[in-house]
């Protein structure tokens, strides 16, 4: 096995006294399953949220990390997946054709944010941006929270998802911007929150500029709820060749 002495991940820096350590559970705790070997670890080196929950999801991707670095060998997985943020395309794309209602928004107002809690509504998300996001869906690192947006009338249906998750852990033009110290960002990060896909599903009018409005004033709740920290600012990253960073006019 590789030694490694120290590494960063997911805002983390890890001793090379706890990656011998997290060699060790791995390779004396046989038959158990990956989530369990995650919540092990998280357990022992205390790897919480400020809630004080366990933070078994970063945790299972950093030991496949470890894992492709080789320096360790986790168990089978039991079932297929997808391990970090790869790009996933559903095997049941959606058939949902792109909306055709137009108009301004104000006509379709109260739109209706859901946040998605269930297999159906995690479907039709995946299904959705593997379909018409450029980028395709994605399984972010870390945190991450995602909604539905649906008009109800002339009918209901879903016109826009959004999602936010764990921050970069270094971006040179908002850590300029926001002219904090090496010491503070590592204090301070978990309370940005990255809008990591957004996707306008009809082309009324300022609904895009509607949605952003709408699910932040969610998202500040549901975050803090979820993982015990207030968000405080939103970064977003576009790509400049194909995007110019702003809500298009119609």
């Amino acid at each position: 096995m590789q030694v490694i002495k120290r590494q960063i991940f997911c805002g983390r820096e890890f001793t090379g006294k706890e990656i011998s350590l997290i060699q060790e559970i791995v390779g004396t705790c046989g038959g158990i399953s990956r989530r369990e070997l995650a919540h092990t670890v998280c357990e022992l080196l205390e790897w919480k949220r400020p809630n004080n929950r366990l933070k078994a999801r970063e945790c299972s991707d950093f030991l496949e990390l470890l894992e492709a670095q080789k320096v360790l060998k986790l168990p089978e997985k039991k079932r297929k997946g997808h391990a970090g943020s790869q790009k996933i395309v559903p095997e049941n794309p959606c058939e949902q054709p792109i909306s055709s209602l137009s108009g301004s928004v104000d006509e379709f107002l109260p739109l209706e944010v859901q946040r998605v809690h269930n297999r159906k509504q995690r479907d039709l998300f995946k299904g959705l941006l593997g379909r018409y996001h450029y980028l395709g869906y994605a399984m972010p690192y870390g945190a991450r929270i995602q909604y539905l947006v649906y008009v109800n009338r002339p009918q209901r249906e879903v016109v826009g998802c959004i999602q936010f998750s764990s921050p970069a852990w270094r971006m040179r033009a908002r850590d300029e911007w926001i002219g904090w110290t090496e010491e503070r960002r590592k204090v301070a990060l978990q309370q940005v929150v990255n809008n990591s896909r957004f996707l306008v599903l009809a082309p009324i009018q300022n609904l895009d500029s509607k949605i952003l409005s709408c699910t932040l004033r969610e998202l500040k709740g549901d975050w803090e709820r979820q993982y015990g920290l207030e968000p405080l600012l939103v970064e977003t990253l576009v790509d400049r060749k194909q995007f110019h960073g702003g809500c298009p006019r119609r």
